[in-house]
């Protein structure tokens, strides 16, 4: 059996290509979908679809639209959500796509540190599993194929 994980979050670093590197070295059959990982092209898509818009906020508008399009489909087709919230970056995204995978009634496993355990207390209460670190994560994906 394989199952499919979206990794929800942002897109700053790279720690999405850490996780996966992660699971392929614990051997998981996993298969990762996600965001678009190419800023530019995330924040550009509305009008490389659409054409050129008339302001930054319609601009904007009409990329979120083609970015939640992707998310949902791809969010929908997942198996499992991982969402990580880290110290470097503004955690927006990550709760939105936490939120959403709840909404839709998707296993949820929560990534954050310690300090954050305060401010994302009910989310972490709306969550399947809340670790510190992506690899109690994949430790908590590598159990669900477990055996003994």
């Amino acid at each position: 059996m394989r199952i499919t994980v979206y990794l929800a979050g942002q897109i700053h670093d790279d720690w999405r290509s850490e996780l996966k590197k992660q699971a392929a070295h614990m051997q998981l059959p996993v298969d990762f979908v996600g965001p678009m990982e190419n800023h530019s092209r995330s924040d550009d898509i509305g009008e490389e679809i659409l054409g050129e818009q008339p302001n930054k906020v319609i601009k904007d508008e009409k990329a979120s639209e083609m970015n939640n399009l992707r998310t949902r489909v791809l969010m929908d087709k997942a198996d499992v959500v991982i969402a990580l919230f880290g110290e470097s970056y503004k955690q927006w995204n990550s709760a939105m796509d936490a939120g959403a995978a709840i909404a839709m009634d998707k296993p949820l496993i929560l990534v954050r540190p310690e300090q954050l355990h305060h401010p994302l207390k009910e989310l972490s209460q709306k969550a399947q599993v809340t670790v510190e670190s992506s690899e109690q994560a994949l430790q908590a994906l590598a159990y669900i194929f477990a055996e003994e």
